[in-house]
């Protein structure tokens, strides 16, 4: 005799208790799980007299001096979800936000870039007022060690090297042209820093990218510098990281050192870009946000990087404009009442002041 198997019937709810049971844990991690993604949004425009000290005392002025700064974090699926409707938020992928390396590097980078800031400020600060310093060059900062680097095991992002073959040399130039005179795959020893443990290490040279003759060493450097007065100025910038306080260290140092000056004139400054030691002002990255924090926090005036627009630049410009067209268009649109000024240099900027 032949049996057919009855057919049971769908257990519908049964199929919805699993499916929101699926749902729920869904929502769980994409609530409480990072995801490889960073977004940036704007962060804090602070004041820098409760940072910058002159004499072990805040270095006042008859105004306010902001530094700008912006927020960057992970987030999780629904934290990228609500940053899409952000007009102020940016996300990204993780090797974009950590250039390319670990977020603990990328810490490390900052804090380098945080100090260099600080010291070519009061380079161009002591110059201004007439006051005559001392910029000490210590050696190198290690910012990136190469693939192909043979000292890759050896040194590490922060370390700071300050010999080649037992020379000491006062420029980054010194050192790279000295390390260029040596033959590829010749073996060099290198005397280095890390915080205050001294270190040596000997490896062979490799040949820089792009050449077969040229010798290098595979690694990204900075300068380590320090710079000394016998007017003590110093800045304590805390987890504050990167270079672009630049502009704005120079200015509050200046207004704060010479005392027959009043820049400020009761104003809240604000601002944003790098410095160098002969003042020249660079552009930095997320300046649209910086300009709501200056907003939000009462600036009426912002000072922005100037760089020519041309197309070859605006090729490698963020968003395709250069830090100036951005602020100011961003200003247009969310802060009418912020005078945008551009300044290629650190005396420009102070013209303004002095002038307007």
């Amino acid at each position: 005799m032949m049996t057919k198997k009855a057919k049971g019937k769908f257990n519908w709810r049964r199929f919805g208790k699993i499916s929101a049971i699926v749902v729920g844990v869904l929502v769980v991690l994409g609530i409480i799980i990072p995801l490889p993604i960073y977004v940036e949004t704007p962060g804090a425009a602070d004041s820098l007299t409760s940072y910058i000290k002159v004499n072990n005392k805040p270095a006042k002025v008859d105004g306010k001096y902001l530094i700008t700064s912006v927020y960057l974090q992970k987030v999780t699926g629904l934290g990228a979800l609500i940053s899409l409707m952000n007009p102020h938020a940016t996300l990204m992928s993780e090797a974009t936000a950590n250039s390319g390396t670990t977020a603990e590097n990328s810490a490390k980078i900052n804090q380098i870039y945080m100090n260099s800031a600080v010291n070519e400020a009061k380079v161009n600060a002591f110059r201004a007022s007439g006051i005559a310093y001392q910029r000490l060059y210590n050696g190198l900062y290690v910012m990136g060690i190469q693939d192909d680097s043979h000292f890759k095991g050896d040194l590490k992002v922060g370390d700071m090297i300050t010999a080649i073959n037992g020379k000491h040399f006062s420029s980054a130039k010194g050192f790279q042209d000295y390390i260029r005179r040596q033959k590829v795959g010749t073996k060099i020893t290198i005397n280095y820093q890390r915080g205050n443990t001294k270190k040596v290490a000997r490896q062979k040279t490799v040949a820089l990218a792009g050449t077969k003759n040229l010798a290098g060493i595979g690694i990204m450097l900075a300068d380590a510098v320090d710079v000394t007065a016998d007017t003590q100025v110093s800045a304590n910038m805390g987890d504050i990281g990167g270079p672009s306080g630049g502009l704005m260290f120079s200015l509050q140092m200046y207004d704060a050192l010479d005392k027959d000056l009043n820049l400020a004139k009761g104003r809240t400054i604000a601002g944003t870009g790098t410095i160098d030691n002969e003042g020249n002002v660079g552009e930095i990255g997320g300046i649209d946000k910086k300009v709501i924090v200056a907003r939000d926090a009462g600036a009426k005036i912002f000072f922005a990087p100037y760089l020519k627009p041309t197309k070859e630049n605006l090729k490698y410009e963020e968003n395709g404009q250069t830090n100036y067209q951005e602020a100011k268009a961003t200003a247009a649109k969310y802060a009418p009442k912020l005078k945008v000024v551009p300044v290629k240099n650190f005396k420009e900027a102070v013209n303004y002041l002095e002038t307007h």
